[in-house]
Parts: structure tokens; sequence; C-alpha cells
């Protein structure tokens, strides 16, 4: 008796534990939902459901109000009672239209977005599935708000709002992508990241610094890679996608897989992606002037030069990649949560498709330019605590160690000598986040961060004819840069409709940089190079909402950018004809942004969104005419080639807007857009102004959507307007390879659009099949300040399996 007795209370227990898992679904198509966020501000707790729709909601017992929440669905205010009357089992009804998202970018927590002053995007993985971007760069893209610049198929540059390069923040998994050798001139570096392995993107547009530090002036891209989860059953979760894709501009094969295993306590996550490009077709119909009639071979120890029988194909431009990503995740508790991720990405050599359309004397400049394996590593160890404590009630520790390679290797055509520089660099960050609640309505969040990076560069010069190889000059000088920061952010709701946030950083770095790899090579007038400052920053944002329907957001921001290496110590051929030189004497630049923005919703149906904002960048770090040892020329790669230099010798201002609606048509049916306009201009030598070279012309997007059950489909169209030689800055109009002419024979890009066809249909609960036509009408168009046409007309097919 006393055995069946302990037998029935046991499985008391076990019901009970069990019926503490919430199930969340679809509600059209009952399929579970991932990634639903399931949370409370009094307390502070949130959970995720995991690839089964599940989440464990033990630790929300009595709460009276608790939030279910997924971008793109209605969001279910209700109380845990609730909750057990439903059985544990919620449904989410598919809508579009809201003023409230959860967002981590803003702050480094999980929030929502209706009481924080920044306009984000957010990047769903459903508008990653249907959109199938080829890369992390063209992921962005697809949100019609970042502009990307492409010089070569294996890159691929942001632009937000006038700023770009090493003006932006790149962040994964919270830690800081940018190194000390991120440059001015277009990065590649986001290519590194694998579209597929994201959980969550998201797009901070402004200004950064209080939050992330030192580059963070136009812009942070946060992205989320996907997390371990555990499992709330008694058995294990085995969870899973698998894909394979096509694409016929760049024959494209493309396969991923990822598995997450989970127990009670512990959880791992294994994603590989291999990627295969080859050379990229554009359109049929447009400029002639972006055609490829000829390309390079060696053949018989000497270049050639080979007519392209089908100039649409831009060789050479195709490229391979493969990424890994490794996560384990250990939580003992519910206070305590260990994450370990190791992320490796390696590509193979690419060409720079826009040094092989230059030529000298009628022929090619380059027998060959190309970038070397692009390698970036990561190991990231990040701890979460939750505490009801005196200093804060949630922390989060990141530590991580990141490694990059990169090198260039140039020749010009019919020289032996080849030119290779290459870099590394080994990157260590510690990072502490604490949130701390004093009342219902008031907030601290506080934390510091510390980044060391190595810098290792060298060069040699190779004679390909003979196989011998000696030392050369290399790229930049041996260095150590560092950054230490601390900053606090208070958030206090003055009312239900009225909330304020203050926020400030003090920030010191440090560098030392030894020239000595390159006195033997160039006249540089020191051998070492230190510099040691500070930097403070702020910003003080409000939000109104007086209902629901309506949102007005108001923010002043002070951001700044330190001087790293690359402003520093580098040498290289900006230009043909120009090289820059090393430069230690500078300082940080600073930007200070004003920014109002205005949401309006109407009858659930419709929502339109302004941001306005205006940036004044002062001290701005930027190129000029420089002299060297009191030479205004000095020979470069074997030739006499004007000296330049990174200094503190302008002002820049940018202003724009962003326009966004998203409206419900009918059941089903919705439409999107998105625009962007922007102005930028920034000082000469001479004192006149030119216009800003990050700041693209208008562009955007518009999508009319359908979603029915299993299906999703959309029609949509990209768009580009004109930069005329007129408008053109003074630095991109000497580059007329990049762009078409005009009537007059001077450069500039035209203005071009897109029509595109994506649909997605779930097949079954495991399998689902993706197609789409991308540029249906076939268009040749190259974005601004690209070396890169688009792709032309472009079939794309997918086959997905989740388990």
């Amino acid at each position: 008796m006393r055995k069946i007795i302990v037998a029935f209370f046991l499985s008391f227990i076990a019901n009970a534990m069990v019926a503490q898992v919430l199930t969340v679904k679809d509600a059209e198509t009952l399929l579970p939902l991932e990634q639903v966020i399931v949370m409370s501000e009094n307390p502070r707790k949130y959970v995720f459901t995991n690839a089964k729709g599940q989440a464990d909601v033990s630790d929300f017992k009595g709460v009276a109000s608790i939030e279910i929440k997924l971008l793109g669905y209605v969001t279910q205010k209700i109380s845990f009672l609730s909750i057990e009357q439903h059985d544990f089992e919620i449904v989410l009804t598919p809508s579009d239209i809201s003023l409230d998202q959860v967002v981590v970018a803003a702050t480094r927590w999980r929030q929502s977005n209706s009481g924080i002053p920044y306009k984000i995007s957010t990047i769903r993985p459903k508008e990653i599935i249907l959109q199938n971007p080829q890369t992390a760069a063209d992921l962005l893209g697809a949100s019609g708000e970042v502009f990307i610049q492409k010089s070569q198929q294996g890159g691929g540059s942001p632009m937000i709002r006038g700023f770009s390069t090493n003006r932006l923040m790149y962040v994964v998994d919270g830690v800081r992508m940018n190194t000390a050798i991120f440059r001015s001139g277009n990065l590649q570096n986001v290519i590194s990241l694998d579209p597929f392995a994201m959980e969550n993107t998201e797009v901070l547009f402004g200004a950064g610094s209080v939050i992330y530090g030192s580059d963070a002036i136009g812009g942070v891209m946060s992205f989320h890679t996907l997390t371990p989860e555990f499992s709330l059953e008694d058995e294990t979760l085995v969870s899973g996608k698998g894909m394979a894709r096509y694409a016929s501009a760049n024959n494209e094969k493309t396969y991923h897989f990822d598995v997450n295993v989970g127990w009670d306590k512990w959880a791992v996550l294994t994603s590989i992606s291999s990627n295969d490009f080859g050379d990229l077709k554009m359109g049929a119909h447009g400029p002639d002037d972006y055609l490829r009639s000829f390309y390079v071979i060696r053949e018989d120890d000497e270049d050639v030069v080979v007519t392209n029988e089908d100039m649409k194909k831009q060789t050479p431009s195709g490229y391979t990649q493969i990424n890994l990503m490794q996560k384990v995740r250990f939580k003992p508790n519910e206070n305590w949560d260990f994450q370990y991720g190791f992320h490796y990405s390696e590509t193979s050599d690419y060409a720079r498709y826009d040094r092989h359309i230059r030529t000298r004397n009628g022929l090619p400049r380059s027998g060959e330019w190309s970038y070397g394996p692009q390698i970036w590593m990561m190991n990231n160890l990040s701890v979460n605590n939750r505490k009801d404590s005196g200093l804060y009630d949630d922390v989060n520790l990141r530590i991580a160690h990141q490694h990059f390679e990169e090198s260039r290797m140039d020749r010009d055509f019919n020289d032996v000598d080849r030119s290779v520089r290459e870099e590394r660099v080994n990157a260590l960050s510690f990072n502490a986040d604490f949130i701390k609640g004093f009342t219902d309505n008031s907030k601290l969040l506080y934390g510091a961060e510390f980044v060391y990076n190595d810098v290792e560069s060298e060069g040699r010069q190779e004679d390909i004819s003979a196989g011998v190889s000696t030392s050369g000059p290399s790229r930049y000088p041996e260095a150590e840069w560092w950054s230490y920061g601390v900053y606090g952010v208070y958030e206090y709701e003055v009312s239900e409709v009225l909330n304020l946030h203050g926020g400030l950083r003090y920030n010191q770095y440090a560098l030392d940089a030894d020239f000595s790899n390159n006195l033997n090579y160039y006249p540089i007038p020191e051998s070492n190079a230190h510099l040691n400052n500070g930097s403070l920053t702020g910003s003080l944002g409000a939000v109104y909402v007086p209902d629901k329907s309506w949102s007005f957001t108001a923010k002043l921001a002070t951001a700044f950018r330190s001087p790293n290496v690359d402003d520093i110590g580098k040498v290289f051929d900006s230009e043909p004809g120009s090289v820059v030189v090393p430069n230690p004497d500078l300082k940080a630049e600073y930007a200070y942004t004003a920014e109002v923005g205005v949401t309006k919703i109407v009858d659930d149906k419709l929502r339109v969104d302004l941001n306005a904002y205006y940036t004044l960048l002062d001290n701005a770090l930027v190129r000029r005419d420089y002299a060297i040892n009191g030479q205004d020329s000095i020979m470069y790669d074997g030739e006499m080639s004007k000296v330049q230099a990174v200094q503190n010798a302008a002002r820049a201002d940018v202003y724009g807007f962003q326009l966004g609606v998203e409206a419900k048509l009918a059941k089903g049916l919705s439409l999107l857009s998105r625009l962007n306009v922007q102005k930028g201009e920034e000082e000469l030598d001479s004192g006149e102004k030119s216009a800003s070279r990050h700041a693209p012309p208008l562009f955007g997007i518009t999508k009319l959507a359908y979603h029915v059950n299993k299906l999703n489909m959309q029609l949509y169209t990209v768009y580009n307007g004109e930069k005329s030689y007129e408008n053109m800055p003074e630095e991109e109009r000497g580059k007329d390879y990049l762009y078409a002419k005009d009537d007059e024979e001077n450069p500039y890009s035209p203005a071009w659009y897109t029509l595109n066809f994506k649909a997605t249909q779930q097949l079954t609960e495991t399998f689902a099949l993706t197609a789409g036509l991308e540029n249906i009408t076939d268009r040749r168009y190259r974005p601004y300040s690209s070396g890169l046409a688009g792709a032309g007309r472009n079939f794309i097919v997918a086959l997905r399996a989740s388990f």
C-alpha cells in the first residue's frame, strides 16, 4: 500500500511539473512557434520557447501580468492563472501592425522598444528564410534600410545614415567585432557571419557610443546567433534544420545543417554552412559601361588579355566559404546560465573585382589583385546571473577572444613581382553589464568594458617567375590598442505615457605602434607612436506614448571614434597615383546627433513611422594631402605616388529621414515600404564642401505580401535613386571605372530598380520549399560606389527540413 501511495505521489509531482510547460502555437497553422518571449516586468523574468514551442513557466506562478510576444504576432497579456485554465497552451494570431517588440540592441538587455528613444529594425528568421540572402551583408540589405556597397562578390560594406566602415559597430552575441584595423575604406568583415546561424538580427540607427563605445557613430548592427535549448520533458530534446540551395546568377551551391541536443541542464548546438559561389552574371538591360569585355589569365609566364565571350559574366568574382559554430550551455538552476560559443569562418582567395576592371594605356592595370583567405574565429564565454540584490537584478558577463586574418595580393599587368601583405589581429574583450530596478518605474543599466587588440602585419615581395620571396613593406606597424570604458543609463517612467532616458560613458583609449618593419622602405620620421586619451559621451532621450496608436520620440546624443592602428599607421594605395602614410598625431572624432520620430497606428491596419535626424561629425578623420620628411611624393610599389595621410581635418554634416509604411490590406494580404533619404557634406582641403562618400542616394524597398496557412509569397521592388556627377563626392569622380558615363562623358550612378518574387510553401511539418525569381526584368545595375554590378535575372530554389 505504501508503494502505491508513493507512486501516486511521485506521479502527481511529475504531472504538476509537466503542467508548468507552456506550448505556444501559430493560430493559423497550429505549428509550434520558436523564440517566443514570455516575460513579466514585476517581477522581472523572461524565458523563450524552444524548437517545439515550449517554455518552462514555473517561475511565473502567481504572476498577474505575463506578456507573450513574437514579432509579427499579436502580443498576449495574460495571468498565470489564465495560462493554467488554457491547459498551458496558447495560440498567437499573426499581425504585423504594432508599436511594440522586444529588442536587445538599444541597451544590451531585452526590453520593449515602445519605451526606448531609438529607431531599431529587427530582421526576423521568417524573413531570412523567405529572402534567402547569400551572405550576412545581403541579409542586412534585405531590410531595405541598410545600403550595401560591394567591390567584389566576396564582400559587402553596410552604409547607415551617411556613415560606413569603422564608423559603424558590429556586435556578435554581445561581443564587439570591430578591431584596430577596421578601416575607413570599404569593409568586408560582415560576410564572416553565417545568416543561417542567426536567431535574430537588429539594426540600431544613430549614435550608440554610450553603450557600445568607440565606432558606434552611424549605427549598431547586432547579430544574435542560435542559442542551445534545453529539454523541458523527460526525454532528450533533439531538433535542427537542414537546407540545400541553388541560385542561377552565380551558380551558387549552398548547404547548411544545424542540430541541437538538449537535456535538463545541458544543451549543445552545432551549425555548419558551406557556400560555393561562381562568377556573378549581371543583367541584360542597362549601361554598357558595366559590361566585362576582357579578363586576364596567366599563360606561359605571361599575362594574356582574353576576350570575355559572355560580357555579362563578371570574371573573376567567384569564391567559396565555410562557417562553423559550436555552442555549449549549462544552466544549473534558474539563477545561473553559462554559455560557451566557438565560431569559425574562412573564405577562399577572392578577387577584388573593381581592381580588375581598371585599365592603363589601353591595357589592364592589374595582372592579379586578390584578397587572401579571410578568417575569423571567436571563443566567447558568457555568464548570466539573476539575483535580487542591492547591486543588480541581472548581470551578464562576457569574456571573448577573436582571431582575424586577412591578406592582399596584387601584381601589375605583366609584372613578375607580386606584393603580399598579411595581417593578423588577436582581440581580447571583457564586458560586464548590469541592470537594477529601483521602483516599478525606474531602472539603472550600467557596466564596464575592456578591449585589447594585438596587431601583427608583414609584407613580402614574390618573384612569380623565379619563385623567390623576399621581405617587403607591410600595411601596418606592429601595434597594440587598448580601450577601457564605464557607462550608466538611467530609465525613468514619469507616467504611463512618458519615459525619459539619460546616459553617460567615459572611455580611455591607448595605442602603441612600432614602425620598425617599414623603416627600410619608407621615409617614416619616427620609429614609434603613442596615444593615450579619453572621451566622454552622453545621451538624453524621451518617449511619449499618449495612447496605443501614437508614439513620439526625441533624442540628443554624442558619439566618438578613437584613432586606431588603421588611422595612425597604414601604408596603402588609396587610389592610382596616391599613397597613404602613417600619421601618429591624431585625436578622436566626435559626432553630435539630434533625432525625432513619430509613429501612428490606424485601426490596427496601418502603421506609419517617420524618423528625421541630423549629425555633425567634428574633428573628422579623413584622408588629406600630406608631406613626409618634406616630401609630398614617394615611390610606392614602383610608382611615384602623391603622399596622403589620415588627419583630423574636416567637419561633416549628415541629415535625412527614414519613412516606413505597413498596411494590412485584407486577410493575409499586406503592404510594407521603407524609404531612406540622406544627404551628407564634408569639408575639403580648400575649405569648399563635397558630397559625403558614404551617403548613398535615395534607396528603399516596397513589398506586397500574401500569407495564408502554410504559403507565404512576396512581390517586391528594390530601388535606388541617381547620383549625378554634380552631386558625386570629389574622391568618387576620379573613379570613373566604377560608374556609367552621362551625356558629357562624366561618371555618375544611374537610378535603378529590380522587380522580384519569392515564395515559401510548408510541404509537411518537416519539409518546406522556397523559390524565387530576382530581378525579373533582368536590369543591369550597379549600386552606388560599388565595383560589382548586381545580379541579373536570378532563379533561387531551396529545400529546407526541420526536425
